[in-house]
């Protein structure tokens, strides 16, 4: 509320206006949001088991050199002061350098996402474009056999582990008929062949027009891309259905088609249109767990993700490429959720 002085020197409340209400509370809540996030990050790399002094002198350190390096991570100063410095640091997009290659684990990060978010948007992309109407379809039919193998297929995608499938993916689609490249993101003469614009290599190849790599970079891409596209895909086109099924049970679908709607005006206009909203959350929540969930995949197939990042810092007791991996994949959630509740008021009037 915004105080006035009216005529007889008091004060009136002038409310704030909806939107600037609105966008203190978003920005409010992505604060708090995002400072948690960071005080669980910090937390989580002072109880880990692992003492970075000796990560970074080795076992046969002298005390004096101990000591020396103690002091120079701040480990001396007391824990309030020390998250404050964290605090600053990661504000300032400075998250330490890393053990295993002296670099800056802020250009490390930038090196490897690319790589993971051009795996994970390919795999949400077949997910959807998969997963919605295979869910819209086994609502429609329900009991029928499109149902059925909808349910056996999200069934299998949930009971599954998404390792065995890839070293199962690799070993036929690979390994015996050879349709697919193997691991890696593109051949050993493919290397370094396209210069990196955007980091993933696929629109790289296609922005220097090198048609060559982005075949052998599709190749290599579309077999873990599937896969994660098969594990959304589960989950996507099992929520759709649910969500159609309790549209196509309420009685303005009854009255649409009393009326003599068409079977496909009444599904798609009316029923597809008020789930979209409760979809939004669906995708959203599934693409930002192919970022930060596609660390298997990763490993199998050699792809030079954040995934694989994180889990060989964390190997090689790297906390700060650890804590730093994990801060940017806690960021994408909160993105994609502002990002969703954004969508909120396109698709759904009684959002604005």
């Amino acid at each position: 509320m915004a105080l006035t002085n009216d005529t007889n020197g008091g004060h009136l409340r002038v409310p704030l206006p909806a939107w600037l209400k609105t966008t203190f509370l978003t920005l409010g809540s992505i604060a708090v949001t995002l400072l948690g996030l960071l005080f669980i990050t910090f937390i989580i790399g002072r109880v880990m088991p692992i003492d970075p002094v000796l990560a970074i002198v080795g076992e046969r350190a002298s005390q004096e050199t101990y000591d020396a390096v103690y002091h120079q991570l701040g480990l001396d100063k007391p824990l309030l002061v020390q998250f404050l410095y964290y605090l600053w640091d990661v504000l300032h997009l400075d998250f330490g350098t890393s053990l295993l290659n002296a670099r800056p684990v802020s250009e490390d990060i930038a090196r490897v996402f690319p790589a993971t978010m051009e795996l994970a948007t390919l795999g949400i992309i077949i997910g959807v474009v998969l997963g919605v109407p295979l869910g819209v379809l086994a609502a429609v039919r329900k009991g029928s056999w499109i149902d059925q193998v909808a349910r056996v297929l999200a069934l299998v995608g949930y009971s599954m582990p998404i390792f065995w499938l890839g070293l199962m993916g690799l070993l036929v689609f690979y390994g015996i008929l050879g349709w697919v490249g193997g691991p890696g993101r593109v051949g050993i003469f493919y290397i370094d062949v396209v210069p990196q614009v955007t980091g993933m290599i696929l629109i790289d190849a296609a922005i220097d027009g090198n048609w060559d790599v982005f075949k052998d970079a599709f190749s290599h891409i579309i077999l873990p891309a599937s896969l994660l596209g098969y594990y959304s895909l589960a989950y996507i086109s099992r929520m759709t259905r649910s969500f159609m099924l309790e549209q196509l049970s309420a009685e303005y679908i009854t009255t649409a088609r009393v009326k003599g709607m068409s079977e496909w005006n009444v599904v798609w206009k009316h029923a597809f249109k008020n789930i979209r909203v409760q979809l939004i959350t669906v995708i959203a929540l599934s693409y930002a767990g192919l970022l930060e969930g596609s660390v298997l995949t990763e490993i199998i197939f050699s792809w030079p993700g954040i995934g694989s990042y994180i889990t060989t810092a964390l190997l090689s007791a790297d906390m700060n490429a650890v804590l730093g991996g994990t801060v940017v994949v806690g960021l994408i959630f909160i993105l994609l959720n502002i990002f969703s509740d954004l969508l909120y008021k396109v698709f759904d009037p009684r959002a604005k």
